[in-house]
């Protein structure tokens, strides 16, 4: 499969979402920071690096399901960002599975690339 590489941090969901309809777990992972944080849901304990993107989207990537995101905002600051998006997935019959507003912080990759550093689906945690 075709290595994606997001040039602006805008970009990540955008490949992130190619990576899903492939039902490449791998890929999905390889646009996370080897360090990230997921706070998926919000108040859990989060998933830690790759192992814990994997285990976050391991039930997601076989049903291929379409991802939509729209940024909302992005603040770029070197190899840091901000971002918000609105976001939802949705099964090949067009039913959302899941949806809500994420705030993220991304970081530059080695491959030059964005991935997300902290991943807040839900929004950052309440605690």
């Amino acid at each position: 499969m075709t290595m994606k590489i997001a040039a602006k941090p805008r970009d990540i969901a955008t490949c992130v979402a190619g990576y899903l309809k492939d039902g490449d777990l791998e890929g999905v992972v390889s646009m996370f920071h080897p360090a990230c944080q997921i706070f998926f849901p919000a108040d859990a304990p989060p998933s830690i690096g790759h192992d814990g993107a994997r285990a976050v989207f391991k039930d997601f990537v076989p049903m291929r399901p379409t991802l939509d995101s729209t940024v909302t905002s992005e603040i770029i600051n070197g190899d840091t960002a901000l971002l918000q998006a609105d976001w939802r997935f949705k099964e090949a019959d067009g039913n959302v599975i899941a949806e809500g507003q994420s705030t993220e912080v991304a970081k530059k990759l080695a491959n030059g690339g964005w991935g997300y550093f902290i991943d807040c689906p839900d929004g950052p945690p309440s605690k």
